[in-house]
């Protein structure tokens, strides 16, 4: 029986003894790191590394130098399909998001546009992107098709760098498939281009600006000016 306490005594001082030893560990990676880790990362960064301060150091640091070599990406607007714009179902359209690069740095070489979460309305799961210089926007377009079923359908999409680090604001697509909707008029513009028509430089604010005449849908309207200016 006096064995028995013994022996739970033992085990009871070197458990007491871990814990201190343990929270030490803690203490001693926030000395080295700074007021920049909490406790909750340094006890992440230990277990990570069998409770090795050095190794959990260099983790940390690692990994720090990893997020500020990352470029940034922030979106602009939507410049085809609007948040919500209703579509027929399977129907193919074309998704174009305008973003920019807020600096310091360059886009490096092989940058890509993934899927990542959401309904897949695209054969591609990624998109090459070119550089960005800092400060400069850029259109980026994925050729989609609404799903069969009708209803509300959202995918999301993030830029990458060529060995996958994820960077920036995640993008969105979001379509009310119906059987009445109809792609925008910039939409159905983009659409003829791409089938050969000449490339008309409107927008669409350009294109509400003129207004229909008496009598004129919108599209006939655009299709009159168009012919006028040939």
């Amino acid at each position: 029986m006096e064995q028995d306490e013994l022996d739970g005594s033992v085990l009871q001082q070197f458990s007491s003894m871990q814990t201190i030893d343990r929270e030490e560990l803690v203490k001693e990676m926030i000395r080295l790191v700074g007021s920049d880790v909490n406790q909750a990362a340094a006890r992440f960064y230990l277990e990570m590394n069998q409770w090795s301060v050095q190794g959990a150091v260099c983790s940390y640091f690692d990994l720090q130098s990893t997020n500020c070599n990352l470029p940034g990406m922030v979106f602009i607007r939507d410049i085809t399909i609007g948040e919500g714009e209703s579509v027929p179902p399977k129907t193919r359209f074309v998704k174009t998001w305008r973003v920019q690069n807020p600096g310091p740095d360059a886009w490096p070489p092989g940058c890509i546009l993934r899927f990542v979460d959401g309904a897949v309305m695209s054969l591609q799961d990624r998109v090459g992107v070119d550089p960005l210089p800092p400060y400069e926007s850029t259109d980026i377009s994925v050729e989609m098709e609404s799903p069969s079923a009708n209803g509300i359908f959202q995918s999301q999409w993030r830029m990458s760098t060529a060995t996958g680090s994820f960077f920036g604001e995640t993008i969105w697509v979001i379509i009310t498939v119906n059987p009445t909707g109809t792609l925008s008029i910039t939409q159905q513009l983009s659409n003829f281009n791409i089938l050969g028509s000449r490339s008309v430089p409107f927008s669409s604010a350009d294109i509400n600006s003129l207004g229909p005449t008496s009598g004129q849908s919108a599209t006939e309207s655009v299709h009159q000016t168009d012919c006028e200016m040939n």
